[in-house]
């Protein structure tokens, strides 16, 4: 009797145990987890890289590179307002005319096309580009 009043004990134990279903979440957005991690994530990442990279660009650099660009920018502004009166001074405002035009090494040829107006540039060098203006 005892060992079936044992048996009984532990069947009913057995079913009225309960379990928890245990569900993984990943944390990292990389896997699947939330997206709002991520920044916490990656400046918890930066906090802990003591590693510096040699080639990283620093804020001096920075404002070097903007300084250079600003003179860049000044310069190719200069040289289109040099270049708009030159060509205002030299062809009026009627534009480019045919033919062959000289500016120091610079030999200018203007021709007619079938698909707009050809200018062709060559340097004393021998270089040469060649640009179309089309019809409108």
């Amino acid at each position: 009797m005892k060992k079936l009043l044992l048996a009984l004990l532990v069947m009913g134990a057995a079913f009225s145990a309960s379990a928890q279903s245990m569900v993984y979440k990943p944390i990292n957005p990389a896997f699947g987890g939330d997206s709002y991690n991520y920044t916490w994530l990656f400046t918890s990442a930066q906090a802990q890289d003591k590693t510096k990279d040699p080639n990283a660009v620093t804020s001096a650099s920075r404002e070097k590179d903007a300084l250079q660009n600003f003179q860049s920018t000044l310069n190719s502004q200069l040289l289109n307002t040099l270049a708009r009166t030159l060509y205002t001074s030299q062809f009026g405002e009627d534009g480019l005319k045919e033919g062959i035009y000289q500016f120091g090494d610079l030999t200018v040829d203007v021709a007619p096309g079938t698909e707009g107006l050809i200018i062709r540039i060559t340097d004393g060098k021998g270089g040469e580009t060649s640009v179309t203006v089309p019809y409108y």
